[in-house]
């Protein structure tokens, strides 16, 4: 059978690969629809050099590496890889791929099952996760786990004849204990019915008082009710709300609005010397 150039339109049992389908153009509209696309980790589209979700405008360099915009402001426009420069050309491509990627929260190892939009409502769901981990702020301890979990650990874990810890109860009796600035500058409250810990920090001040700070460990997720304090002693009676946090900080953030000022006299403020506090915490406010 001779073989031709002729095509006669008949291609039955022809074995040709399909024509290629034709790709948008960037003149196209950017905004099209892409099938979601679900990453089993949320970091794996993060920033190669600021390590933050990426996000719209992406640079990328004449050799392909990406950088963000404010990246690209940090190092003057230029790759931190190959060095070279970076210019306006956006990386389109993985700007659709971010726009449609699902990602598991953070907080899946802790048994979180949320997904969300990477990069969009990925810190805002963040903020309010319930599974969020919560630190231990029992001083030398190192566990990590849910509220739920740290509360378990607090009952089992921590009595409340240890060096730090003081035994209270929700509008209950107000614990009177001691503090100083140096080896006791921290002391756990625990609620001796529910286990909430109530971490109680001092910090120095002038030569006149020292600022104190009062935290819940808790996440900040709904379902979990504000608790107000009332210092009693050296101070007159002031009230404020609880902050809920995840972990206790080593250093004071003045721009705080939960910092109390209590003033002392100067030998109360020496290396060694310590004072007493008295305060009463409740889920009800005073005023």
């Amino acid at each position: 059978m001779a073989i031709t150039g002729e095509d006669n339109g008949d291609r039955s049992g022809d074995e040709r690969l399909p024509k290629r389908q034709r790709l948008p153009s960037e003149d196209e509209d950017d905004d099209d629809d892409f099938e979601s696309v679900k990453l089993q980790s949320h970091d794996v589209l993060d920033g190669p050099i600021c390590c933050e979700p990426l996000k719209r405008p992406i640079y990328q360099c004449i050799n392909g590496h990406l950088a963000c915009s404010s990246c690209c402001q940090k190092l003057n426009k230029r790759c931190s890889f190959c060095r070279c420069e970076i210019g306006d050309i956006r990386c389109r491509a993985m700007e659709k791929v971010i726009e449609a990627t699902i990602v598991p929260c953070p907080n899946a190892k802790h048994g979180c099952e949320e997904t969300t939009t990477y990069g969009i409502d990925q810190s805002v769901h963040e903020r309010v996760c319930c599974f969020a981990p919560c630190s231990c702020p029992v001083p030398s301890c190192k566990f990590v786990g849910t509220y739920t979990n740290l509360k378990s650990h607090a009952c089992h874990a921590h009595i409340c004849r240890e060096k730090f810890l003081i035994p209270f109860k929700f509008n209950g009796h107000c614990p009177i204990f001691r503090m100083n600035l140096g080896n006791k500058k921290t002391v756990i409250l625990k609620e001796e019915n529910e286990n909430d810990l109530i971490a109680v920090q001092a910090f120095k001040g002038s030569d006149e008082g020292v600022y104190v700070t009062v935290n819940r460990i808790v996440h900040m997720g709904p379902g979990i009710r504000d608790v107000f304090c009332k210092f009693l002693c050296r101070t007159p009676l002031r009230e404020t709300m609880v902050k809920k946090i995840q972990k206790v900080r080593e250093q004071m953030h003045p721009e705080d609005d939960d910092v109390i000022w209590i003033p002392l006299p100067p030998e109360m403020l020496l290396r060694g010397a310590s004072w007493m506090m008295a305060i009463c915490i409740d889920y009800d406010s005073w005023n």
